[in-house]
C-alpha cells in the first residue's frame, strides 16, 4: 500500500487547525448573537411593540381609506367588471376591511341597499359586519389584550371587563341592538376582555339585522323618498337613535347627580 508521500509526490501537509484562543474567541461571539436574537424576538413579541403594532395598523388602514374615499359607491357604482353574486361577495369582503379602517357603517349599509337592492343588501351588508368585526376582534386579542387588561384598574372599566367576560352573548347583542354604542369601540372592548369569539359573532350577527336592515332599506328606496319603505325604514333610524341619545343623558345626569 503506497503512502501519503509516494501518492502526492511529496511530503503530505496537515490541515491547519484552529487554535484553542480561536476557539474560545469564537464561542463567546456566538452565545452573545443568539442572546442578541432573543432579545430582539422578546422585544418584538412584548405586548407594548404588538399594540403598536396594532395602532400603526389601523391608522395606515384609515389614512388608506381617506384617499380612497369609499362613500363614492353611493354615486359611482361597483366596478364594471363585477357582477351578480361575485359583486356582492366582493363588497361584503370589502365593507369588512372598511369597518376596521373604521368607515362608518352607515354609508356602507346604505351603499349596499343601493347597489343590490334590500335583499341582496342586506345579505352583503351583514356579511361584511360578522366579517368586519371578526377581523377586529382577532387583531385586537393578538396584539392588544396583553397590553391594555394590566390597564382596567377604574371601577367601570373593571365592571364593563366583567359584564363582557361573564356574559359575553346577551351583551354583546345588547350593544348591537343599542344606536349609541360605536361599532370598532365594541369589537375591541370585546378583545380586550375574555369573551370567545364565537358568542361575539353570533351576537354581532344577530343584534346587528335590525338597523342594518333600517340603512340598507333606505338605501334601496332612495330614489322614492315618499314610499312607505323609506318612511318606515327612515323611522326605524331615527327613532332608536332618539331613544339612545335619551337613555345616554338620563344616564349621564344620573353620574353627575352621585
Amino acid at each position: 500500500m503506497l503512502d501519503a508521500t509516494n501518492r502526492s509526490g511529496g511530503t503530505a501537509t496537515a490541515p491547519p487547525r484552529a487554535s484553542a484562543a480561536q476557539l474560545t474567541a469564537v464561542v463567546p461571539a456566538a452565545v452573545s448573537s443568539a442572546g442578541l436574537t432573543a432579545r430582539c424576538a422578546r422585544f418584538l413579541l412584548s405586548p407594548w411593540s404588538r399594540l403598536s403594532l396594532l395602532v400603526v395598523l389601523l391608522a395606515s388602514a384609515a389614512s388608506t381609506m381617506l384617499l380612497l374615499e369609499p362613500q363614492n359607491l353611493l354615486t359611482d357604482g361597483l366596478p364594471p367588471q363585477l357582477g351578480g353574486a361575485a359583486a356582492v361577495v366582493a363588497y361584503a369582503v370589502a365593507y369588512g376591511v372598511c369597518t376596521v379602517a373604521f368607515v362608518p357603517r352607515p354609508i356602507l349599509n346604505l351603499a349596499a341597499g343601493a347597489l343590490f337592492g334590500s335583499q341582496w343588501g342586506l345579505g352583503a351588508a351583514l356579511g361584511g359586519t360578522v366579517l368586519g368585526a371578526g377581523l377586529a376582534f382577532c387583531l385586537g386579542r393578538a396584539l392588544g389584550q396583553d397590553a391594555l387588561r394590566p390597564l382596567l384598574r377604574g371601577r367601570w372599566l373593571k365592571a364593563a371587563d366583567n359584564q363582557l367576560s361573564r356574559h359575553g352573548f346577551r351583551s354583546m347583542l345588547a350593544a348591537r341592538l343599542f344606536p349609541g354604542v360605536p361599532f370598532a369601540a365594541s369589537n375591541y372592548c370585546a378583545a380586550v376582555s375574555r369573551m370567545g369569539l364565537l358568542p361575539f359573532l353570533l351576537a354581532t350577527g344577530l343584534g346587528s339585522v335590525p338597523n342594518t336592515a333600517a340603512y340598507v332599506v333606505a338605501g334601496a328606496r332612495a330614489s322614492t323618498p315618499t314610499s312607505p319603505a323609506f318612511l318606515i325604514s327612515l323611522a326605524c333610524i331615527t327613532v332608536p337613535g332618539l331613544l339612545g341619545a335619551v337613555v345616554a343623558w338620563r344616564k349621564r345626569h344620573r353620574l353627575r347627580a352621585r
